[in-house]
């Protein structure tokens, strides 16, 4: 099985954001990391920016 790679960064949220990201990902059972990892997928799904051959989403 391959290792997905991963890259680690800092990124800054406004509270009230913050905290309606971890409402959602409490909703959809996943980890507040989880959760953005997904909002991001879907947007560059969405946008046609994923590389070819990567569908993502599925987590």
């Amino acid at each position: 099985m391959s290792e997905k790679k991963t890259k680690s960064f800092v990124l800054r949220v406004d509270s009230d954001t913050m905290d309606a990201i971890e409402a959602w990902a409490a909703d959809e059972f996943r980890s507040t990391n989880g959760q953005l990892q997904w909002i991001i997928t879907e947007a560059l799904r969405k946008a046609r920016r994923l590389p070819k051959g990567k569908k993502g989403g599925d987590q």
